[in-house]
Order: structure tokens, then C-alpha cells, then sequence
């Protein structure tokens, strides 16, 4: 399996003709091999424009993008973007075509052999959470969370070591939304591709993130980290309003229960007002001091997947983690 590439931007520039200010201004960006690097910002501020000129849809004027230390200028840009899995908003799956052809598409282009497509869709469609049967069906047979997962394993088919995904959850609802983006998490951590993903949404970019880049309004790099410390260390007032208030409840959204010291069960039985809520030591520690408000506790009970009590966390914990 291809692992990730290192994406390098080198004071880029774009600017379109007509408009006073550039699209995207002087952007200088390192980012590693394997890393999910997230760019956000406000409406019109180059994100996606950015995105663009990794593989050439939208040409640079000054400066050079670069993966694995070689410019994106070199390449013929039909081979660049073989080479790149993309995905985007509205998916555009082959209408004509049943899901497992749609995943077969850049490898048959490629020139792969009849069986070794066949393999890579199956074991795609898989990957990507779908079902067996579903590889027979066509896109209008499906729901917006399906075709999405379609494109997903669609960009994945050649085992490019760069994906780039623009907006891609922006048209779902809230639900499949939070699926998708726990089924793309868990991905990366299986194929560990290098991702650069743009999202308008603080609450994904932190959420989805190992570093986030944060762009404000002129194509400009405000603030380049990861989401515990920008969230924890804004850059300066646009950052921090941008970010919101509420930084400190997203930070404990950054961490589960099981990553916190737990006190023994037998330490704490009981709240002022009853029994402690219980919670999974895979949840959020957000989500858990949520718990704690709810039943006026200062304290929950946590449990493993089979429901054993594993320890008790105490409100003073969720406290000290965001300092």
C-alpha cells in the first residue's frame, strides 16, 4: 500500500483577473507525509482555491506546491491527477454506471488487469463500510451517505498517496455527516494517506484534523497548528473569533474518557443527587462532563464496550485539562 506524500507549499499566489486582492496570498505550508491537514476559513477566502492548484485545476502565478519535493509544475497534469484521489461535494459518481465501475475507473484508465480491478473494488467497497451487493447498484439507488462513501473508495481505487476532499460532507445532514466523519478518521488511521481537506466548520476542522490551517479572508495564512493549541493559543483576534468562545468545551472534545487518570470505583459511589451517570471510555470527554450537568454530578462512572465499570471520572479532571 503507497503511504502519504509531503505536500509543501512555497509562497503561493493566485490571483484572478478583474479582482484587487489575490485569491490566495504568499500561502507558505509544510505538510508531512501521512498528515490530515484540514484548511478552514470564512466564505471566500481561498481555501478551495488552494486545494485546486495542488493538482492543477486551478493554475498558481508565483511560488511552486511541491509533493514529495517534486513541483506539480513537472508533471504532465493528467498523470498529476491520476495520481491524486478527489473528492467532492457533490460526488460526481457515473450515473450510467453500477458502483463497483465507478471505483474501477482510474485503475482501468491505468491500464490495471480485469482481476486485479475487480480485487481493489471489493476490497473498497469494504473499507469504505459499504455492502458486498451494493457494488451492483447504480448511484440513483442510493443514499447521499452511500454515494459519498462511493466517491471516497472511487478516490482511494489507485492507491494514490494524496487525497484532497473538498466540502465533502457539506450536503448531508447532521447525522450521516458525523458518521462519515468518524468512517474518514478511521480510515486514515488504516491507509495513511496524506489529506488535505476544506470545510468551512471550525467544529470538523478540529474535529477531523491532526493540524489545521486556519485562512482568513485574502487567501492569507493566519494560524498553522494543531487544534489543541489553536484552540488552547489563538494567533490573534481574527483566529480566536473565528474559533468561537466555547474554546475550551471543543478542546475536550479533542480527547476521550480512557486517555484521563480514573479514580477506582469503590472511591466514589454515589452523587449528592444519586446514582453517577455511566459513560464509555471512548467518548468525549466533552460529552461526558455533558453527562455530568445533566444528573448535577461531579462525577461519571466509566464502563469498557461490555459495559464493565472501569473507573470514575471526576469534573476536576475535564478542569485541569483545559488548564
Amino acid at each position: 500500500m503507497t503511504r502519504g506524500a509531503e505536500i509543501v507549499f512555497d509562497h503561493v499566489t493566485k490571483r484572478y483577473p478583474g479582482r484587487d486582492v489575490a485569491a490566495v496570498d504568499d500561502l507558505s505550508l509544510e505538510i508531512a507525509a501521512g498528515t490530515f491537514c484540514v484548511l478552514v476559513g470564512p466564505s471566500g477566502g481561498g481555501k478551495t482555491t488552494a486545494l485546486r492548484m495542488v493538482n492543477r485545476l486551478i493554475a498558481f502565478d508565483e511560488g511552486d506546491i511541491r509533493i514529495d519535493g517534486r513541483s506539480v509544475r513537472d508533471f504532465p497534469p493528467v498523470e498529476l491527477r491520476r495520481g491524486i484521489g478527489y473528492v467532492i461535494q457533490q460526488v460526481g459518481l457515473f450515473p450510467h454506471m453500477t458502483v463497483r465501475d465507478n471505483i474501477a475507473t482510474v485503475p482501468r484508465l491505468l491500464g490495471w488487469s480485469r482481476e486485479s480491478i475487480a480485487a481493489r473494488a471489493a476490497e473498497l467497497i469494504e473499507l469504505v463500510g459499504l455492502d458486498a451487493a451494493d457494488g451492483a447498484r447504480y448511484p440513483a439507488e442510493l443514499s447521499g451517505g452511500q454515494r459519498q462513501r462511493v466517491g471516497l473508495a472511487r478516490a482511494l481505487a489507485a492507491d494514490p498517496p494524496l487525497l484532497l476532499m473538498d466540502e465533502p460532507f457539506g450536503a448531508l445532514d447532521p447525522i450521516t455527516r458525523s458518521r462519515l466523519q468518524v468512517e474518514v478518521r478511521r480510515l486514515h488511521r488504516e491507509v495513511r494517506k496524506t489529506i488535505i481537506f476544506v470545510t468551512h466548520d471550525i467544529d470538523e476542522a478540529v474535529t477531523m484534523g491532526d493540524r489545521v490551517a486556519i485562512i482568513r479572508q485574502g487567501g492569507r495564512l493566519a494560524q498553522y497548528d494543531t487544534p489543541d493549541a489553536i484552540l488552547a493559543r489563538p494567533a490573534d483576534d481574527f483566529v480566536a473569533e473565528f474559533v468561537g468562545e466555547d474554546r475550551a468545551l471543543r478542546r475536550l472534545a479533542l480527547h476521550t474518557v480512557g486517555s484521563l487518570p480514573l479514580d477506582a470505583c469503590a472511591a466514589v459511589s454515589r452523587g449528592a443527587n444519586g446514582p453517577l451517570p455511566r459513560v464509555g471510555r471512548d467518548s468525549t470527554v466533552r460529552s461526558a462532563v455533558s453527562a455530568m450537568i445533566e444528573a448535577g454530578t461531579d462525577a461519571a462512572v466509566v464502563v469498557d464496550g461490555e459495559g464493565a465499570e472501569v473507573g470514575v471520572l471526576r469534573l476536576s479532571r475535564a478542569h485541569e485539562l483545559v488548564g
